[in-house]
């Protein structure tokens, strides 16, 4: 079997290492039968993809997501960058986030109870929603990517946005407090959890002769939960995610 791509799989999805030599039309195929090959290993699984070895334009990059999912069961959910700021700051609160479900999972299981306010996300959408964009769940949902201002997000259960949410979000739309909602950069217009509601104060109008951007801090990923009939915006910690 050709030696021209290698498949490393990793706790957050798999890496291709293409060889930069091998003509793209070629590589391509190679990329067919190497996936053909380890079809059972990733049976159904979704996963995040990066790339390794050579530069690929963004068609490139579409072709093989297409020959992966074409000739497999696996799923696409993203495209990430290695060795990026962006890469380690969503591998962070992406481990630390389902790290505390699943200990969730673990302590109910231990107790013979699952609690009602545990909710996986079991519905993903790849790409950024622009406004007029509405997503609606019947039960909890993943973004990946960004939800701009005139975007919507509602779901059943919790909202999950490994991006920055910058549109709207409604959690718990049958009226259940017990969700939450997740970014990884928390700039809402408004979110509501249950019948809670929360709107992002008006911001003031910038001065115009401030000529020179200056550079902001990174983002902090964020969590808002319902609390004592008012919504809490959050810095997220394992501790805030096993307690809610």
């Amino acid at each position: 079997m050709s030696q021209s791509v290698t498949i490393k799989s990793n706790k957050y999805g798999i890496n291709l290492v293409l060889n930069a030599e091998v003509a793209f039309d070629e590589l391509l195929k190679d990329v067919i039968e190497k996936f053909k090959a380890s079809a059972n290993f990733f049976k159904n699984a979704k996963l995040a993809l990066s790339f390794e070895g050579r530069e690929l334009s963004e068609d490139e990059e579409q072709q093989i997501i297409a020959a992966i999912e074409d000739n497999t069961t696996i799923e696409i959910l993203c495209i990430v960058e290695n060795g990026t700021k962006q890469e380690a700051v969503m591998k962070e609160n992406v481990e630390a986030f389902y790290d505390a479900v699943q200990q969730q999972y673990e302590n109910a299981i231990a107790q013979n109870q699952m609690p009602e306010n545990v909710n996986v996300p079991d519905q993903f959408y790849r790409g950024t929603l622009r406004s007029g964009q509405v997503i609606s769940s019947d039960s909890s949902v993943t973004i990946i990517g960004d939800v701009n201002p005139g975007a919507k997000i509602i779901a059943q259960g919790n909202i999950v946005i490994l991006g920055a949410l910058k549109g709207n979000a409604h959690a718990g739309c049958t009226g259940d407090r017990s969700c939450f909602i997740f970014a990884l950069d928390m700039q809402p217009i408004q979110i509501q959890i249950g019948d809670l509601i929360a709107k992002s104060p008006d911001k003031p109008e910038p001065k115009r002769r401030a000529r020179r951007k200056e550079k902001t801090s990174e983002a902090e990923a964020q969590i808002a939960i319902a609390k004592d009939g008012n919504i809490y915006i959050e810095p997220i910690t394992k501790n805030i995610l096993n307690n809610i």
